[in-house]
């Protein structure tokens, strides 16, 4: 009977320590540099250039009429999910970078995981509507307007949403249904799934695979529809006699293609791979650039390399030069 009390105490106690961990720490680059205060400022100027950024460009297609088509729709879209995807992760990273306490309660480590894998996801099927949308509009530019109506722009841009959502809640449930019984040191600046399946003290076995296949189905898919559309936009182009029409193309493609290879490669990298090749350094690294960085470059890929938003860009400063020569004279 006393050693049935013993083993029931013993397995009491593992259970504890299985639901002890009630926050985790994020050490990130914290433990790594010495001088947090110039990575606070790097950070805080690329955040503040990616607000600016992506709002401004939300802003100029809004306000511009000549930019009101389904392709700019997608952009502002486009510029709303960066916006956000960097906004779930850069605060609390700058927050780590000069605060002690650089915990995260289990529930607030879930919602960022959920936010990140949703816009993530979204921008994946995002870049797919956008590269549909520029086949309609190049391949069959007279029933452009009937083959992307407002019903059917507005149905990618909802369904684009609901399988970010679908595919984080997925992950999201999976990884916090896991036992964290050992280290709360999460070795990453933001709580992403690889990080924190490395410090669970469950079988993960599960877990890789959905990671595996999911979003391994996920960039199939998407890069699949970035391919054949792109395909029938070369043909397209070399059915073109104009040498204008020819270079407006690939001044609007050549953009989105930039965008496309950058996000998907940092992408592939990340999460279609075996879970041994899991490196802290590398992967934080590659993390920056799809979280922090290619939020900031979008606006600069999407507006730099387009006619059409130069040129509203151009009649925006303009007008407004206008209106203070109006404002100073009165």
């Amino acid at each position: 009977m006393g050693g049935l009390s013993s083993e029931v105490n013993m397995y009491s106690m593992k259970l504890k320590n299985v639901t002890e961990v009630t926050m985790f720490i994020l050490m990130g680059f914290t433990d790594k540099f010495k001088q947090p205060v110039i990575l606070f400022l790097l950070f805080l100027a690329i955040y503040l250039f990616t607000l600016v950024g992506n709002l401004g460009l939300v802003v100029l297609v809004t306000k511009d009429s000549r930019l009101h088509n389904p392709m700019y729709y997608f952009l502002s879209v486009l510029s709303v999910l960066d916006a956000c995807y960097s906004t779930a992760v850069t605060p609390k990273t700058l927050v780590n970078f000069l605060a002690d306490n650089k915990s995260i309660s289990i529930s607030g480590c879930a919602a960022q995981m959920l936010l990140l894998a949703t816009f993530g996801t979204t921008e994946c099927f995002l870049l797919a509507a956008m590269a549909y949308d520029r086949y309609i509009a190049i391949y069959n530019p007279l029933l452009y307007s009937v083959n992307m109506s407002p019903r059917v722009y507005l149905s990618l841009i909802i369904a684009s949403y609901v399988g970010g959502f679908l595919n984080a809640t997925t992950h999201t449930v999976a990884t916090f249904r896991l036992s964290f019984c050992g280290s709360n040191v999460i070795r990453h600046f933001f709580c992403d799934i690889p990080p924190l399946l490395a410090i669970s003290c469950s079988d993960t076995h599960i877990n890789q695979l959905l990671l595996f296949y999911f979003v391994g189905s996920i960039e199939i898919v998407s890069l699949l529809i970035v391919l054949i559309s792109y395909s029938f936009i070369l043909l397209a182009i070399l059915k073109m006699h104009s040498v204008e029409g020819k270079l407006k193309v690939f001044s609007t493609c050549g953009s989105h293609l930039t965008g496309v290879t950058i996000y998907h490669g940092t992408i592939l990298f990340m999460y279609v791979r075996p879970s041994s090749s899991y490196t802290l350094e590398h992967d934080m690294i590659v993390s920056i650039f799809y979280t922090i960085l290619i939020p900031m470059l979008n606006p600069i890929i999407y507006s730099l390399r387009n006619k059409d938003v130069k040129e509203a860009m151009k009649r925006w400063f303009e007008r407004n030069q206008l209106i203070n020569k109006v404002h100073f004279q009165h």
